[in-house]
């Protein structure tokens, strides 16, 4: 990317491609969704719009043309995260959400499985994909040496894997009637280990709803659906596998080779999360702004001039400047370069954790510029608040995962600070 930040013409076609379909379906989201009274039932009637995203291209987008798929730049993908959060935040997280469950083959790119790429492909239907990963008690130490690990296992017998145990918050992963996703990359670990090395067991295997249906009833059970303060329409509930059998072939990741690829999977979405950010921040400052120009407050002047005003808004459309700087560099620094993987992944995280912290403070922010009008449910601020509050805490918290991986960085000893900036120091 160029150091003046112009777009690109496929920049801009992309841009301007996302914000045509979010001022169109995505717009009208809430008015769907909002006539159910239970978060499932809100995500299922999203189905018909995310069809469309389907049709519209947004789905093969998401995969890299190497695998017969559509898919461009990490910063072009940013730019269309952006467009769509500022909009629509909980049906662009299922459509993205995909994205992220079609990562790992995207990251591992074997022949042989290409075949569960093929309903991303097509351009039909509503096919969804997700990431199989976080678990009721918790991922964020599952590779620390003496812990149990994941409760996620899988066991080979003969020509087949049995997986056993529960996850949640896995979005997409029960599918729209909620007997599993079309395609399902479920982290696991094998009752096998080749060491006690816990990253020596974690694997990656693929389950498709075919495999699904071809077991007895029941392997596959939703035990709850989780109510969420935000992204009402979203679907991430708690799930269960029993005696689940897949081929051996829906072998990912052979164990000892998924913890990395997890890992590669979600420094890509670290980034995605600044844009997100980026989004909200962006649609609350002009929802705010916007108020500060036609109200008074009962003054005799509009709310912009008063300087605690300005001040605050100044304050929110700076912030959303740089941690939209901050997501561009660290999407093309983790294709391009300078540095080796461990300087572009720091920018990674630093966009993520940057960006997500930044949004929650912008949204109070304006908040406070438009007072107890905020607290109107006509006005969007409460919105924004509950979708913002979940982006630190979300695709990896970045208290217990995210800074800690930062830590994990600094603490090498080849550490080089400034290498995603100039390239290495020596």
């Amino acid at each position: 990317m160029p150091v003046d930040f112009r777009l690109s013409p496929a920049e801009d076609t992309i841009r301007k491609a996302a914000a045509g379909f979010a001022s169109g379906p995505l717009k009208e989201a809430k008015n769907i969704y909002m006539k159910h009274q239970q978060h499932h039932e809100r995500f299922q009637s999203t189905r018909p719009i995310y069809r469309l995203a389907v049709a519209g291209g947004l789905i093969k987008g998401q995969i890299p043309p190497h695998l017969g798929g559509a898919g461009g730049t990490l910063v072009e993908a940013a730019i269309l995260v952006e467009e769509m959060y500022a909009v629509e935040p909980a049906v662009s997280l299922t459509i993205f959400a995909t994205g992220l469950g079609l990562t790992p083959l995207n990251l591992t790119g074997k022949p042989e499985h290409r075949e569960f790429l093929a309903p991303f492909l097509s351009g039909e239907g509503e096919p969804l994909a997700s990431l199989v990963f976080s678990e009721p008690g918790g991922v964020a130490n599952y590779l620390e040496k003496g812990s149990p690990g994941l409760n996620t296992t899988a066991t080979l017998e003969g020509n087949e894997w049995v997986l056993q145990g529960e996850k949640i918050w896995a979005t997409n992963s029960a599918g729209w009637d909620f007997h599993g996703a079309d395609l399902q990359c479920v982290v696991c670990r094998t009752t096998t280990p080749s060491s006690d090395d816990p990253s020596s067991a974690i694997m990656i295997l693929l389950v498709t709803i075919a495999d699904i249906k071809r077991n007895a009833p029941d392997v596959f059970k939703v035990l709850r659906y989780v109510p969420t303060a935000g992204h009402t329409a979203c679907s991430g509930p708690h799930i269960k596998y029993t005696n689940l059998r897949v081929p051996a072939k829906n072998l990912l990741c052979p164990p000892g080779t998924g913890a990395a690829i997890v890992s590669a999977s979600f420094d890509c979405s670290a980034v995605l999360v600044g844009a997100m950010s980026v989004g909200i921040m962006r649609a609350s400052f002009d929802a705010a702004m916007a108020f500060a120009k036609s109200d008074k407050r009962g003054g005799a002047v509009e709310l912009l001039t008063r300087q605690a005003v300005a001040d605050l808004l100044s304050g929110v459309k700076m912030q959303t400047e740089a941690c939209r700087a901050l997501t561009w560099k660290a999407a093309n620094c983790m294709e391009n370069g300078p540095g080796e993987i461990g300087a572009r992944r720091e920018l990674a995280l630093a966009a993520k954790i940057y960006c997500s912290d930044a949004c929650t403070r912008a949204v109070t922010n304006t908040i406070n510029v438009v007072g107890i009008t905020a607290y109107d449910t006509d006005q969007p601020f409460a919105d924004l608040l509950n979708t913002a509050m979940v982006l630190p805490i979300f695709d990896g918290g970045n208290v217990g995962i995210r800074r800690r991986h930062m830590q994990e960085l600094m603490l090498s000893k080849d550490y080089d600070a400034w290498a995603s900036s100039y390239g290495p120091s020596t």
